[in-house]
């Protein structure tokens, strides 16, 4: 990629120091109501990432006319090359894998990394659109798309039929957050909605596949934890409360079903640019969080997270069960 030319693919630090990028991007900024500052925690993400992370805030079109006026108006060959996961080997040739919140985020880059590397995605989501986009960029056969509710019996039996036999690996990584609210201003509809995809979810699924990997005799299960199953201070107390139930799960399930050869671990990502909303609802919450949050490490994409997973769901971890692995660039040591 020439020095002088701009593509969604540069990181927005790149952007913002580039002579013609930068002016670019800090006036649509301020047309916002924003600055570069508040884009600091990104600065490492690729412009195009601002899409998935900006809540409609941020959507192609305006990628797509910042490039164009970057670059006198011309779109770059560059713009549109493809570009994938890197690829170690086939580590999933002749597996079948279910990934739960695949349309999307982490969900999505999991299941992109299972694919490229030979795998069978069940690729399950509640919204269809995104996983028609990740069917038609897959190879054919590669991907089976479930429209399913993980929290409902339907759902859930409308992904073993998906399945249609051997199920090798499962990533529970269908979560939602909680707006970082506080014990005493969480209403019962919040808690029970978090502990319904975030907990109920992630017992009823891997309960319905732990059969099949019992009578084939081995299988691995990655549930996504959160940096706030480790810690009090990363999020509200709901989704603090349901990650660290995950936690509880995963080591439950390493101990009754690591003879059997079924492995079960866990990952604790720490900032990673999804679509999952990050907003603080409640200013309680923020004048007790803020000084907290300005220590969290930058934020990295999703593509690093699904390494993680796809390396815990893959024979390389063949000795790892029970762990809960940070991935979340040294957050958890301070």
């Amino acid at each position: 990629m020439s020095t002088s030319t701009l593509t969604s693919k540069n990181t927005i630090q790149e952007w913002l120091d580039h002579s013609v990028g930068g002016p670019i991007l800090r006036g649509v900024l301020a047309r916002g109501g924003q600055t570069e500052e508040e884009l600091r925690p990104a600065r490492q993400l690729s412009l195009r990432a601002l899409v998935e992370i900006g809540q409609g805030r941020f959507p192609q079109e305006l990628v797509d006319m910042l490039v164009k006026e970057a670059n006198d108006g011309v779109i770059p060959a560059e713009e549109t090359e493809e570009t994938s996961a890197p690829t170690a080997n086939a580590r999933f040739s002749g597996k079948t894998v279910i990934v739960s919140g695949a349309g999307s985020g982490i969900g999505r880059a999991t299941a992109r990394r299972i694919i490229n590397e030979g795998g069978r995605v069940i690729a399950v989501d509640v919204a269809s659109d995104r996983l028609d986009d990740l069917a038609t960029a897959s190879p054919d056969g590669s991907v089976v798309t479930v429209q399913a509710d993980i929290t409902s019996a339907e759902g859930r039996d409308a992904i073993l039929t998906a399945v249609g036999g051997r199920v090798d690996g499962l990533a529970n990584v269908a979560g939602i957050m909680d707006g970082m609210t506080p014990l005493h201003e969480t209403e019962d509809e919040l808690w029970q909605r978090v502990f319904a995809v975030n907990v109920d979810g992630t017992f009823a699924l891997s309960r319905a596949v732990l059969p099949a990997m019992l009578a084939h005799g081995r299988g691995a299960i990655v549930n996504v934890a959160s940096e706030a199953s480790l810690r009090g201070n990363a999020a509200g107390t709901a989704y603090t409360a349901s990650k660290h139930a995950v936690v509880g799960i995963t080591k439950s399930s390493a101990f009754f079903y690591g003879p059997s050869g079924i492995r079960t671990n866990a990952v604790a990502p720490g900032p990673t640019a999804t679509g999952i909303e990050g907003r603080m609802s409640s200013p309680f919450a923020r004048e007790r969080l803020s000084p907290f949050m300005a220590l969290i490490p930058p934020v990295v994409d999703a593509d690093q997270m699904a390494a993680s997973i796809t390396w815990l769901l893959s024979d390389d971890s063949a000795n790892v069960n029970g762990i809960i692995l940070a991935s979340d660039g040294g957050w958890s040591v301070q």
